[in-house]
């Protein structure tokens, strides 16, 4: 199959090297020709020559010979890289052709002499312009007996030879925008093998503390490359490494991209990592480090080295000196932290593309050189030879920190970083558990282990009341979380306590400001009821006076037919009526005199005389009033709705074609009726959702609470939502909750016909499916990371945990709710359900009774004042892993067996907050039982049994005691038994009868409660059901545990 060349490419690129040349300055403008020879050598990984070939024809071509003179092109090679160059030497029928210089081609013979090839090009050097000075890459220096006999056939010649390696390399440096998609598919490539691969592998051995050297860690990387899941969906043939990647941990650290990983093993400290994969010849490049328990000292250099990146970026623009993007940096490193200058890496970066370091382009302080737009830079800061003060061990007294992006050169506004991998200290620190503490705890195990305790009878008892359980755990720290709880709350309030509620007075609305506006219409003149449209005004007459009254002054309107007459009713609002969901408005002068209905009669018989019936005007008038009543009332919705909306700022626009974008997505809520398709692109300051009909929706960074991105695993659709601070408003309603999201596959499945497990179609649909949720997937994952790089982190899309799900009623249907790291979300249904965790007070479980398969979850808010969100019908199932994630969570929760009235406890609350936590705020909701009462004597009782080592003498004492204690009840209940007749013979027969009636209560009551406790101890029930019964069978057991 012939390799196709990018004719239009070529062209283009040609042009504009030969421009360059023309109008270069200095050394480059004055030469008369440009040679560039490229032989065979496997160890030359990047070199100007194959640069400028692979950027001109996209390949490297070996033995090969070009000479570009003033008016003509020379290539010489082989039979087939000739054929190859015969599609651009032929120029017929391209338009870019025009301008650029004719070519012409020469074959290379393998076993003979080429001395008639060489002297057509040193006579073509000749010929152009002065023929004296010729443009080579001097670094470039191939072997073989090709290569050495033309450049033997250069030098009789006595040519001037010119390095031109850095005005090529500026040239070549502005990446066009084939060029730069392929720059950030290879950022994306390292930004997968990271955090797939090297990332989760560095947890791994930190988590099992493995001894992995750092060559053997860097051999792994190097494997992954050719493992296509963490490409990115690109093929690995296309695929290399730019460098071997460089690991180095535990004191030793030279942040340089020409070191190797050495062969010692990992120290759990900072862990730098550096990577770069070439995709289709173009380089990207990325550095993190990795920390293990960062002190604080290491935290705040580290954020310091972020600090001074963010510099880097707002510096690195178009038509900036690159010395001057060096000083900026290392100005505010003089004025923050003076200490550490001497710290800093000597160059903070270069620039990068189809060589992956360009020594004309490297940031530091002497290079003069301009920035272009859509250049493409490596930028690399650290520090080394840091001191922890903290650090015992040798490895551990120094450290060094080295962060790294790949990023691109814009005109306006900062650099775009296009390696997303997220770099705050959260997401590269590693956080374990106190080396001091488990010390601790293992010193204590042994030392328990070691204490003679007598037979291992006594000792198994004693190590299972020292384990404490998991419920243990929780309940333990449920008791903490109650009384921070308590006392949070309570400062809050007092705080709270100066706001007082503004209450709403009723909008008053005037008719008509003087008299002059009423209409001179002929109906009032005889006192009919006239309705002027234009100031909502209905005038009637009352008591011979036309009178107007406001239309929002009318409640309701009623018209009916009686006999000869026609009615029209109307009611007003006045104080004291039920004004449903306004109730509560306070009128702006209640003390006034009000009407509160009024009914006028006319007549349905026609006068003498008269062309209409007077019931006519109150026909008319009803249907009139309704029509503006309903246009006043929608006119005041939309007023309500747009009430309290914040104003947003204004979305910035990116002019840029590369802003992350998403196509074919629908929006909930719908902007109208029928729902559309539209794209979601990420700007400066906000995301705009733009329909195909042309609607615009705009949702800026500041004013998301919460970012969500749910996969399509286990959904038929994939979503992401917006949970907004300040609600905004589109087809004319507010919204808070706003998500785009497109359907994965059929929603619905034909029935009806046949399905087979070898159905070809079938088998075949399912696979396409697997790919398109797979693609999705891809591109909106793309699509998050460049809008967080985009942000620089401060918005993250949190991702539902679907194994802690669990099936409820929010609204009307039972739904999956899901948490995140920080909400409890179920985005998949609409109305969708988001509470925000930081928001919560508590957490209280209503029904939680054995026989019962549901309970209910009511969430309490931090601001009393809103309406508490009940979740109802959670199977029992779910309680554990609830109260388990809820305890993880630092969230409070209680559980009792009925529903509360939260209406009434909240405004209780609310009116005497001082009261309500001086009688012990939220332990109210506590089961009864789990007291102090309950606990001392839970703690006594384990004393007793500890205490407890029988003998043969403390029966006999038992057993004495035992019989004092029973005769001494007996006593008792025969001395209350005597008083109690004392007092019943004085009673009638009416009271006794009332007395044994209650005592029967009393019995059932005990029964039923004896009965339940009985099944939770999952003891047998005894049919005969009386409290006597179960008092006798408990003896026998307490004995046989003793």
């Amino acid at each position: 199959m012939a390799v196709i060349l990018d004719k239009d490419a070529y062209y283009r690129r040609v042009k504009r090297l030969y421009n360059n040349w023309r109008r270069g300055e200095d050394e480059y403008g004055s030469i008369d020709a440009i040679v560039v020879s490229v032989g065979v050598d496997e160890e030359i990984v990047y070199s100007k020559s194959t640069a400028l070939q692979t950027w001109l024809f996209g390949y490297e071509l070996t033995d090969t010979i070009m000479v570009f003179c003033d008016d003509k092109i020379i290539f010489m090679a082989s039979k087939k890289k000739v054929e190859f160059f015969k599609q651009i030497a032929n120029t017929k029928g391209c338009e870019n052709a025009n301008g650029a210089p004719a070519i012409t081609l020469l074959i290379r013979e393998k076993n003979e002499s080429n001395k008639s090839s060489f002297d057509k090009m040193i006579e073509a050097i000749k010929e152009s312009k002065n023929g004296k000075k010729i443009g080579v890459f001097t670094k470039d220096k191939f072997p073989g007996e090709f290569m050495k006999s033309w450049s033997d056939c250069l030098n009789k010649e006595g040519f001037d030879k010119v390095d031109i390696s850095a005005v090529v390399a500026y040239t070549i440096a502005v990446k066009e925008d084939g060029e730069l998609n392929l720059v950030k598919k290879a950022a994306s490539i390292t930004s997968e093998v990271f955090n797939k691969f090297f990332k989760e592998r560095v947890m791994e051995i930190v988590d099992a503390d493995e001894k992995v050297r750092h060559s053997k860690l860097a051999e792994s990387v190097e494997k992954v490359v050719q493992e296509k899941r963490y490409l990115a969906g690109a093929e690995p043939s296309t695929v290399e490494m730019c460098y071997p990647p460089i690991i180095q941990s535990g004191g030793n650290y030279n942040l340089k991209f020409s070191v190797v990983s050495d062969k010692s093993h990992m120290h759990f400290g900072a862990i730098t990592c550096a990577m770069g994969i070439r995709f289709k010849s173009y380089c990207s490049n990325l550095v993190r480090t990795l920390m293990v328990d960062p002190t604080q000292e290491v935290q705040e250099n580290y954020n310091f080295l972020l600090q001074l990146q963010e510099e880097l970026l707002k510096a690195l623009r178009h038509g900036v000196k690159i010395c001057d993007v060096y000083n900026s940096v290392i100005d505010v490193v003089k004025k923050q932290k003076p200490e550490l200058l001497n710290k800093i890496t000597k160059n903070l970066g270069f620039g990068m593309g189809i060589e992956f370091r360009e020594g004309s382009l490297v940031i530091n302080s002497k290079n003069q050189n301009k920035l272009k737009k859509g250049m493409v830079f490596s930028i690399n800061l650290g520090f080394s030879d840091l001191t922890n003060k903290e650090g015992k061990k040798p490895e551990e007294k120094t450290y060094a920190l080295f962060i790294g992006d790949t990023v691109l050169v814009h005109e306006d506004g900062p650099a775009t970083v296009l390696t997303s991998v997220k770099k705050k200290v959260k997401n590269v620190g590693i956080f374990l558990k106190d080396e001091d503490e488990e010390e601790e705890e293992e010193e204590k195990d042994e030392a328990e282990d070691l204490l003679e305790r007598g037979s291992k009878a006594a000792l198994l008892p004693e190590r299972t009341r020292n384990e404490m359980t998991a419920e243990e755990k929780r309940r333990a720290h449920q008791k903490e979380l109650a009384a921070q709880l308590n006392e949070e709350a309570k400062r809050r309030m007092t705080e709270q306590k100066g706001e007082q509620q503004i209450q709403k007075a009723r909008k008053s609305n005037v008719s008509y400001k003087n008299p002059s506006l009423m209409p001179k219409e002929p109906h009032i003149r005889e006192m009919k009821i006239y309705i002027d449209k234009k100031y909502e005004t209905v005038i009637m007459p009352f008591f011979g006076i036309a009178t107007p009254f406001h239309i929002a002054t009318i409640k309701n309107i009623s018209t009916s037919v009686e006999g000869h007459y026609t009615y029209l009713r109307i009611n007003f609002y006045c104080p004291g009526n039920a004004l449903g969901r306004n109730e509560g408005n306070v009128f702006p002068n209640p003390e006034a005199t009000f009407v509160k209905e009024i009914t006028y009669r006319a007549s349905n018989m026609k006068a003498p005389g008269e062309q209409t019936v007077p019931a006519l005007n109150l026909q008319n008038a009803f249907r009139i009033i309704k029509e503006v009543q309903k246009r006043y009332k929608t006119r005041e919705a939309e007023e309500k709705e747009k009430e309290g909306i914040v104003k947003q700022d204004s979305l910035v626009i990116n002019l840029n074609r590369s802003n992350p974008k998403l196509k074919d997505l629908y929006i909930r809520p719908n902007i109208a009726q029928k729902r559309m398709q539209g794209s979601l692109e990420a700007h400066v300051n906000g995301f705009r959702f733009t329909s195909v009909r042309g609607d615009k929706v705009d949702i800026l960074y500041n004013n998301i609470k919460h970012a969500l991105f749910q996969p399509c695993d286990g959904e038929m659709i994939i979503i992401l939502h917006f949970h907004l601070k300040n609600a905004i408003m589109f087809g004319k309603k507010r919204h808070t909750d706003v998500q785009f999201y497109t359907e994965v596959g059929e929603i619905t499945t034909d029935l009806g016909k046949h399905q087979h497990m070898q159905d070809q179609d079938d088998l075949y649909a399912e696979q396409m499916e697997r790919e398109m949720r797979h693609k999705l997937k891809t591109a909106f994952k793309n699509f998050i990371e460049r809008a967080e790089a985009l942000t620089k982190e401060e918005l993250e899309f949190e991702v539902p945990f679907r194994d802690l799900g669990f099936n409820g009623a929010p609204y009307r249907s039972t739904c999956l709710l899901q948490p995140t790291s920080s909400a409890l979300v179920n985005a998949t249904e609409w109305p969708p359900f988001v509470v925000m965790l930081d928001e919560v007070e508590l957490i209280h479980f209503e029904r939680v009774q054995f026989h019962l398969k549901n309970f209910d979850m009511v969430i309490v808010y931090k601001d009393y004042s809103k309406k508490v969100t009940m979740i109802s019908a959670i199977p029992v199932a779910s309680l554990d892993p609830i109260k388990e994630w809820l305890n993880s969570c630092d969230l409070k929760y209680t559980e009792g067996v009925q529903s509360l009235n939260w209406t009434k406890i909240m405004k209780t609350i609310v009116d005497d907050p001082k009261g309500f936590f001086e009688q012990g705020g939220w332990s109210f909701l506590e089961p009864e039982g789990e007291g102090s009462d309950a606990e001392d004597g839970d703690s006594e009782s384990e004393i007793e049994d500890e205490t407890f080592n029988p003998s043969d003498d403390d029966y006999e004492e038992e057993e004495e005691d035992s019989d004092e204690d029973y005769s001494s009840e007996a006593e008792d209940s025969d001395y209350s038994k005597s008083v109690g007749s004392e007092e019943e013979r004085g009673k009638d027969w009416d009271e006794l009868e009332e007395e044994a009636r209650k005592a029967d209560r009393e019995s059932r009551y005990e029964e039923e409660q004896s009965r339940s406790m009985s099944r939770k101890r999952k003891a047998s029930v005894h049919s005969s059901g009386r409290g006597s019964n179960h008092g006798h069978s408990s003896a026998p057991l307490k004995k046989m545990k003793n």
